[in-house]
């Protein structure tokens, strides 16, 4: 009777070590098979997804614009002129104030709807030569990215930017009714006999177009700062995929 206990336990060991043995064969085979074509361009758009999705909820939140001097948006360029005229509109400075905070607060609120138009975007993308940006630049991903779609996100993000510039924020004004009040106060100035004097050109800056660049503009460089964790830390590689392909990096 013992005879077969021992049988049993020894056929036992022996299934389990060839089991184990199995499973080891097929981790070094995984470990040291070429990498495909297919596998690297599925495991940059991987990157570009988790960086995309990470860039939108840095952003969304309240002040991430604002309080981030990389993305802080401020006046549009045409309308700096009336940062330096402000002495000649009464509570300039208080409204100039409003107006950027108001632009920033619209910004973070359209990009809580960036996530899922970037990652249709990038499923939809074709990476040619992916093993090229792979070894590239610790943004070569996001580059091609940007230069691939970025048509395409400001159409489909144009309209989320311009639902949040016309809803009422604080104390019930929206972004375009505190931009129209600085603006219209500014241009009676430039039109009257002093503005006139000092050359002063009225401001009619589209704020939609200018704004849904700088969201875009800045969701861009927070994707490519994710892009460059993934390639440099092995902890932010958070799927099977993205261990196997930005694995090849560290070798």
């Amino acid at each position: 009777m013992k005879k077969y206990f021992y049988l049993i336990i020894i056929s036992t060991m022996l299934w389990s070590c060839a089991e184990m043995q199995a499973v080891m064969d097929q981790y070094n085979l995984e470990q040291y098979r070429p990498l495909t074509d297919g596998e690297v361009s599925t495991g940059l758009k991987e990157a570009l997804r988790v960086g995309s999705v990470n860039a939108a909820n840095i952003l969304s939140v309240e002040d991430g614009f604002y309080k981030d001097e990389l993305v802080k948006i401020l006046l549009p360029p045409e309308a700096q002129k009336i940062s330096k005229n402000i002495s000649m509109i009464p509570g300039g400075k208080d409204l100039i104030e409003k107006v950027e905070i108001r632009l920033n607060r619209a910004a973070e609120d359209a990009v809580k709807e960036a996530a899922p138009i970037f990652a249709s975007a990038i499923t939809e993308m074709t990476i040619a030569d992916a093993f090229g940006i792979l070894k590239g630049s610790d943004d070569a991903a996001t580059q091609y990215l940007k230069g691939k779609t970025s048509d395409k996100l400001k159409d489909l993000f144009m309209p989320k930017v311009k639902a949040s510039l016309d809803k009422k924020l604080v104390a019930n004004i929206s972004t375009n009714e505190s931009w129209n009040l600085l603006t219209s106060n500014y241009n009676k100035v430039a039109g009257s006999f002093a503005g006139k004097l000092a050359n002063l050109q009225p401001v009619n800056t589209k704020l939609d177009d200018y704004v849904t660049q700088k969201a875009l503009d800045a969701l861009f460089l927070k994707v490519a700062e994710e892009e460059k964790q993934i390639r440099k830390d092995p902890l932010k590689r958070v799927s099977n995929i993205l261990k196997r392909v930005f694995g090849e990096l560290d070798k």
